[in-house]
């Protein structure tokens, strides 16, 4: 039997990816003292990595598969197949931005402002090809921790730094002059497992449950009983996938209505559709959608 080699993100991603694939239906059970979690298939053997590491093992053949950051890809040149993009991250839904920050009070307003300046970053590459691009020189450094704290303590005059809410950026009263590179995580793997088609098939369907618990995330099933007189106006008001599915109950005066609904209308929905006639009315979260 074929043994898929699974890569998982250590750190900000490593609690909402085991999460997420919780929810796609694999029991990840870490282990204190190592980087071996075991998993409920016997098809996968998984790794903690960081995610800066990861896509070079996946290029390497020391993993087969993993989830990682675009922006890592993109820092290592990793030569590898990006299966899907997966739009989750340690915070929010949003994909992540690493910007070009400057201290508050700073004269800088502009990146041009920044030529033969002091830039810190760990994403040294993706940086240097951003400032390339505008033609603007500037000495790059490596940052090893507290990028955001290099500009407070005179160490930089601009770092270019990974944020989701820009908190941490305004608690250190920075002030964000461009965006240079837009991130998310991504599901990639090895260009010879997704030759094999044992490994593809394997990756294929960690893919499309991964998928699937991502978009169940954004909706809601409604399910709630209707009556005959008012079973046109409910329908109205309802959106839906395919359609709604209406079912007739026993008391030939009342149907019975189920339906799957955005998280963001489902507030406002559910009055309407009380207003409307509508009782009984339920709702509960999905697993997957596929």
């Amino acid at each position: 039997m074929f043994l898929l080699k699974l890569g998982l993100p250590k750190g900000s991603l490593e609690d909402p990816t085991i999460d997420l694939f919780a929810r796609a239906g694999w029991k990840v059970r870490r282990h204190p003292r190592n980087y071996f979690p075991e998993i409920d298939d016997p098809e996968i053997t998984a790794r903690l990595c960081r995610v800066q590491e990861i896509p070079l093992y996946i290029q390497d053949g020391v993993l087969d598969a993993g989830l990682t950051g675009k922006d890592w890809v993109a820092e290592t040149g990793a030569d590898v197949h990006v299966v899907s993009n997966l739009n989750y991250s340690r915070a929010t839904s949003r994909p992540a931005r690493w910007v070009l920050a400057v201290a508050g009070d700073s004269p800088y307003q502009k990146p041009e402002d920044l030529a033969g300046k002091r830039i810190a970053t760990e994403l040294m590459g993706v940086s240097q090809a951003y400032f390339d691009r505008l033609g603007i020189p500037v000495n790059i450094t490596h940052s090893w921790g507290a990028t955001e704290a290099k500009v407070v303590e005179g160490l930089a005059d601009a770092i270019v730094e990974v944020t989701e809410t820009e908190t941490t950026i305004k608690a250190h009263n920075l002030r964000i002059i461009d965006d240079v590179f837009v991130t998310n995580t991504v599901f990639i793997a090895n260009k010879k497992a997704m030759d094999n088609p044992d490994k593809r098939r394997k990756i294929e369907q960690i893919d499309l449950l991964l998928q699937g618990a991502l978009h169940a995330e954004t909706l809601v099933c409604l399910k709630l009983n209707a009556p005959a007189a008012n079973l046109d106006a409910i329908l109205d008001l309802l959106p839906a996938l395919n359609s709604p599915t209406v079912s007739p109950l026993r008391d030939s005066r009342w149907f019975s209505v189920e339906t799957v609904v955005s998280t963001g209308i489902v507030r406002d929905l559910i009055p309407r559709l009380r207003e409307a006639g509508a009782e009984g009315i339920l709702e509960y979260a999905l697993n997957k959608v596929i």
